[in-house]
């Protein structure tokens, strides 16, 4: 019962700013602790082993912390107002929408507003380029930011979620192949990776059942030429249910990398009304994770 009024919160009221303007957000909060980390501890020598015993640290801290809420007295309603704060479901449909009503105005604010939820140089962006980002956005954070904190809380509970969120979140701060971070973040991206084994695929798998596809192929084929050991699964199965290409050749600070396409047989010419349809899509396998989520509480 308590993930389903936290995938019911989250879909209802995702992040309201009357909180969050006024209280740091728990993904802030993890954000200061992981920036403390790399200020404290990424100077020296050992760089490797000190980032493996930060990410061993962080990853305890989350259980730990997830296990103390369970323990207080009366925590049922504290720990679904907790899960569904970790569920990332309304800000990621927020967020994506906003990329198509930008660019519905021009291809400047959609430049801008893609900017706000991808890595990659976004200054010389096409409309079709920014459509594609925004897309492949939505298939990566739909399994790092819904499916895979549903599955570790599953799994282990709230500490399982808090865990995953923290390791995550270290990830996607010091898990890059940049000279600062490359032996720091080794760990936590190597951890991030495995944790989001499973639900990488979860994800794919749950993006081609909602829309009534059951071939496999076209996910085997181009998953695995991914520059990510897990996005390229929800980008592979999205990439059909809209037939466009994704992935493909962009750039990062100034270098163009000409990664391979996934669906390469797909259109190259997305545009607003694909982003809004990959929305679409996120709250199908939201309906999906919820009906699961019933389904365990009536077994």
């Amino acid at each position: 019962m308590i993930l389903i009024a936290a995938l019911i919160l989250d879909a209802a009221f995702g992040e309201p700013r009357l909180i969050w303007d006024r209280l740091p957000h728990p993904a802030v909060l993890m954000g200061r602790l992981v920036g403390y980390c790399d200020r404290r501890f990424n100077h020296g020598q050992s760089l490797r082993l000190k980032g493996t015993l930060v990410t061993a640290g962080l990853l305890a801290t989350g259980l730990a912390l997830g296990w103390l809420i369970q323990s207080l007295p009366d925590y049922g309603v504290l720990e679904a107002l907790a899960v569904a704060i970790l569920i990332a479901q309304k800000s990621l449909v927020d967020h994506v929408r906003a990329v198509a009503t930008a660019l519905r105005r021009s291809v400047a604010e959609g430049r801008q507003a893609v900017a706000m939820i991808v890595g990659r140089d976004t200054t010389d962006m096409t409309g079709p380029d920014i459509s594609r980002a925004a897309i492949e956005s939505a298939a990566e954070n739909l399994s790092d930011g819904v499916v895979a904190p549903v599955f570790w809380y599953l799994v282990l509970g709230l500490p399982g979620i808090v865990a995953y969120k923290l390791i995550n979140t270290a990830d996607s701060m010091i898990g890059h192949m940049t000279p600062r971070y490359i032996e720091f973040g080794w760990a936590a991206a190597r951890l991030d990776d495995v944790l989001n084994l499973i639900p990488a695929r979860l994800t794919a798998l749950l993006i081609a059942l909602t829309h009534g596809w059951v071939d496999p192929s076209p996910i085997l084929r181009d998953a695995p030429k991914h520059r990510s050991p897990n996005a390229g699964w929800p980008e592979s199965a999205l990439a059909p249910v809209l037939n466009v290409a994704l992935s493909g050749p962009r750039s990062y600070n100034g270098i163009r990398k000409d990664y391979p396409h996934v669906w390469p047989e797909g259109r190259r010419d997305p545009g607003p009304d694909d982003i809004d349809a990959a929305a679409d899509a996120l709250w199908r396998v939201w309906a999906a994770l919820l009906a699961v989520a019933v389904l365990i509480a009536v077994f």
